[in-house]
């Protein structure tokens, strides 16, 4: 990669896609095509009975009634607890082939519904979508079933097909669109499939949520719960009806159950119109001397990017790339960064690139953006979105209600909602703690720093909202430039904020899949330095104010959230944050957020890791000592040294600094604490 990447802030990204030991599928899961009526339970088929009438059935609805049934017969299905279904920040992810086992779903699907109220889902309607991966339509089947068999009225599931290459992806929503149907169509919650930004296929990724009905992830208290009742649950309530036919749009019957197959866009699409200025960003696109590229990464944006941005728009139809979601995401990893988005990345820092640039991910509700050789930070994104939205967005048109970011997000919003004078929230990582605070009108823009943005207008983060606020506001800063005269550019726009409101320079460092024991050891010992620290304490030229566990209290039900990451919080305003995060899919990820405040207007041009290099310097001097070791092996003990994927792709000092061992006998990781404490592995 160019070094021309140099200049702007950093993620560090350690990832490995190593295979796994897992337990026999059950016989029908050799192919994602065949029919999963047998899904649940060895020896147990679900289908409709022999003497079942299918019939046409005329009903009041958006679309036609394909087929029907008088009855339908309930069955319970015996089962036993598994092990490990504890949900994450963002629902249940793990390996496919873990949630292809026999009743893996099926237990949390089942779990789930007896942990809500009977009056959230009896006689309801509740919606079913995802991002198009590997595994998305079997679960589907499995997910409807067992829904009728609790007694849900009916199911609102999306559909796309790509008349091109004649194919149907069933079971697709976004997740932003998921929430926004729930919102629209007054239905009382929503299943989502989708591992995120996780890589898809069979030796990959899958996962599972349930939002509530205002389209929020569901709270703490449902997720404990649902975790409570994965074990000691016992039998599993399933419909005796055949599998649904979800590749066309209209209305299936049995009995009082129903599943309507809806089109994926046109919800989603005309809540986008109400919120943006249509006319002035299609002004922008269609602008000869403004150039656009979109990347939806072969995920689930795919569905939505033509029909927004190139047919309603007007942008140029070459102006999508990756834009037909595949079940494994075109064997890419659907996470939107500067490592993963290769392709978008190599276009926009060409000398002849166009002038803005964005990708979303897997499920749609990150995002990232570029100008010209320019990367924008999520961190700087939400703030700069906030600070103009009033004057760019129609839907802010009064003002924002308040700001609020994730705790290792940057500072850079906190210094908007200041000058704005707004209310601000710091909150764990974790969207679901965003919903409370938009429920109770206090929150309208709110961020985290891994490439999520978004606002009240669902409750969801949205990956194409913020690439509709950033053409909004380019659109609006461009509305009076004449042809041939110099467009106001991201970079501009970027460079502009930072002059009002001082430069917030970040880096983080991620180390995935490890033990999960081990890294647990590790968090346990820095809360002991915590402990132990007191303000006022030096670390080299910087002097810490505190160090704590980050708690959060809700300001609107009084929850708390408790050991939310470690942070080490310094005079100026510099922090350092270690926090373990739940969306990975197999054991542990560890996170290391470094931030340094510079209010000064002729520094914010230098390369972050540059800037950084002195508080990181004499932290780890204090705390940490980094290992960066080669490859060996040695007997049935085997090790490797994963270089980090750096995400502004900085060849500055840094990179290779951070490197871990990872051992499968040997209990090693990339560093060691002070006082030589080697404690967390893979």
């Amino acid at each position: 990669m160019s070094s021309t990447y140099a200049r702007f802030d950093t993620v560090f990204l350690l990832s490995r896609f190593a295979g796994a030991k897992y337990s026999p599928l059950w016989p029908s899961s050799s192919s994602s095509s065949s029919s999963h009526s047998s899904l649940l339970s060895s020896g147990t088929h679900l289908r409709a009975k022999p003497n079942s009438r299918l019939r046409s059935v005329t009903a009041a609805s958006s679309g036609p009634i394909i087929a029907g049934s008088e009855s339908i017969e309930i069955k319970s299905l015996p089962t036993k607890p598994i092990e490990g279904q504890k949900t994450g920040t963002s629902g249940l992810r793990k390996k496919v082939k873990v949630f292809m086992q026999d009743n893996y779903l099926a237990n949390w699907i089942q779990a789930l519904f007896n942990s809500l109220p009977l009056e959230d889902y009896k006689d309801a309607t509740l919606v079913l979508g995802g991002d198009g991966r590997y595994f998305n339509k079997e679960a589907s089947q499995i997910i409807i079933k067992i829904a009728a068999g609790n007694g849900v009225g009916k199911i609102l599931v999306g559909q796309f097909i790509n008349l091109k290459r004649n194919t149907c992806r069933e079971g697709i929503l976004s997740t932003p669109a998921v929430s926004a149907v729930i919102r629209k169509r007054k239905a009382n919650g929503g299943f989502i499939m989708s591992a995120s930004h996780n890589p898809g296929g069979p030796e990959y990724d899958w996962g599972i949520k349930f939002n509530y009905s205002s389209g929020q992830p569901a709270p703490e208290s449902i997720t404990d719960k649902i975790y409570g009742n994965t074990l000691s649950i016992s039998e599993i309530k399933v419909a005796e009806i055949p599998d649904i036919d979800l590749s066309h749009v209209g209305v299936t019957k049995y009995g009082n159950f129903s599943v309507e197959v809806i089109d994926p866009v046109s919800d989603y699409l005309e809540l986008m119109e109400d919120v943006f200025d249509f006319d002035l960003i299609r002004g922008l696109l269609s602008r000869s001397d403004f150039g656009f590229m979109f990347d939806a990464m072969h995920a689930v944006t795919g569905a939505y990017a033509k029909p927004i941005f190139v047919d309603n728009l007007g942008a140029k139809p070459d102006s999508i790339s990756n834009g037909v979601p595949l079940e494994d995401f075109g064997h890419g990893h659907p996470d939107p960064n500067l490592t993963y988005a290769k392709d978008l990345v190599d276009v926009m820092y060409r000398d002849d690139g166009p002038d803005f640039g964005a990708a979303s991910d897997g499920d749609g509700d990150r995002n990232m953006v570029l100008g010209n050789k320019f990367f924008v930070t999520p961190s700087d994104s939400v703030a700069i979105i906030a600070a103009n939205a009033q004057e760019a967005i129609p839907y802010f048109r009064a003002g924002p209600k308040g700001l609020a970011r994730s705790m290792p997000t940057s500072g850079a919003l906190d210094r908007v909602a200041e000058k704005l004078k707004l209310p601000f929230f710091e909150v764990p990582t974790g969207w679901k703690f965003f919903g409370n605070l938009m429920d109770a009108g206090k929150l309208s823009i709110c961020g985290e720093e891994s490439f999520g943005t978004g606002s009240d207008h669902i409750r969801e983060k949205d990956g194409i909202w913020a690439v509709l606020a950033w053409l909004s506001i380019l659109a609006h800063r461009n509305k009076d430039k004449k042809p041939g005269e110099k467009l106001v550019s991201v970079a501009d726009v970027v460079n502009e904020y930072w002059a009002t409101y001082g430069r917030n320079f970040f880096s983080r460092y991620d180390y995935e899949e490890c033990e999960s024991e081990g890294a647990n050891k590790m968090i346990e010992y820095l809360r002991d330095i915590v402990a132990k620290s007191k303000a006022g304490e030096n670390y080299g030229n910087y002097v810490l104010q505190f160090a704590d566990d980050f708690s959060y209290t809700d300001p609107v039900d009084g929850s708390v959230a408790s050991k939310q990451g470690v942070r080490f919080v310094f005079t100026d305003g510099s922090r350092i944050i270690f926090r373990l995060s739940g969306t990975g899919s197999a054991g542990a990820t560890v996170r290391i957020y470094i931030e340094q405040f510079e209010p000064d207007v002729s520094k914010h041009d230098v390369d972050a890791q540059i800037a950084l290099k002195p508080l990181i310097g004499s932290f780890l001097s204090c705390i940490v000592c980094i290992k960066a070791e080669g490859v060996y092996r040695e007997g049935e003990a085997h090790c490797h040294y994963m270089r980090e994927k750096n995400y502004s792709v900085s060849h500055g000092p840094y990179e290779r600094r951070v490197g871990f061992l990872t051992s499968v006998l040997s209990a090693m990781f990339l560093f060691e604490i002070s006082r030589a404490m080697n404690c967390l592995s893979m």
